[in-house]
């Protein structure tokens, strides 16, 4: 009798074993020693061009106009961290030499500089924004027998806009464009009726989220005056594409603001 029940005990502690979880080994461990193989700078083997700096877990490219990324290295790929995650597949690698696939699906086969000078293109100590002149525009326009004049300043600012894209090399990389700010004011002679400082934020719910993300306010007309008010009309746009957004702003003397998407 105490054979069985121990028996039964034994069964019973063996399925419990069996059903319960079991812990989950991570596949997604670093190689730290590709990693520290990485380290440097490497220059394209077909053209002798520094393309890439790695420092740390961080990987810079020769273009200014691009965001540095966070990488690891994962089984037999490079994985970078930046608006986007992009894998690339690791063909070979040692001391010297580093040939991955890219986002192409070309092999870029790289070597590692051995020369002090190829260092002069990554001097990114301090990133210096480009300073950019202030667009100023005004236009006068006539309501009801009174003499109205808009206008518009288009201020550079320092806010970065990530812009994911591929270099001509087909590496994923983050572009790098700054937004404005545009401060907008009607006058009638020297009475100042309305101003304010439009920033592309204030257009959430009116353009699309993802879009807004990704866009800068670029541009700004003062349209004219009438019972409603003081009318603008706002383009939102994607850098370097033609893709853009028309958002008509009416202003009122009491101060109020209101958007509507122009369809």
């Amino acid at each position: 009798m105490m054979y069985k029940l121990w028996m039964m005990a034994c069964m019973a502690a063996g399925l419990a074993a069996c059903s319960a979880p079991q812990r989950k080994i991570s596949v997604q461990e670093e190689n730290t020693t590709a990693k520290s193989l990485l380290q440097g700078i490497w220059l394209d083997d077909n053209t002798e061009v520094a393309l890439l700096k790695v420092t740390g877990d961080t990987l810079y490219y020769a273009d200014a106009g691009t965001a540095p990324v966070a990488f690891r290295i994962v089984g037999d790929s490079l994985m970078t961290y930046g608006a986007r995650t992009n894998s690339y597949k690791i063909e070979k690698q040692g001391e010297y030499i580093f040939w991955f696939y890219t986002a192409n699906g070309d092999m870029l086969r790289l070597h590692k500089a051995d020369n002090a000078r190829d260092s002069l293109t990554f001097l990114r100590v301090q990133e210096v924004v480009q300073p950019r002149e202030v667009i100023q525009k005004d236009k006068v326009v006539m309501y009801d027998k009174v003499r109205y004049r808009g206008y518009v300043y288009i201020n550079p600012s320092s806010i970065k806009v990530m812009r994911p894209g591929v270099s001509e090399e087909g590496i994923g990389v983050d572009n790098v464009y700054y937004d404005n700010i545009i401060h907008i004011c009607v006058y009638e002679g020297k009475k100042s009726l309305f101003a304010k400082d439009i920033r592309k934020q204030m257009f959430q719910g009116v353009v699309p989220d993802a879009f807004l993300q990704g866009s800068i306010l670029s541009d700004m007309d003062f349209l004219r005056v009438d019972a409603d008010g003081y009318h603008y009309q706002a383009t939102v746009c994607i850098p370097d594409e033609a893709l853009s957004y028309l958002v008509h702003l009416t202003a009122t003397p009491q101060g109020d603001l209101s958007f509507e998407l122009v369809e």
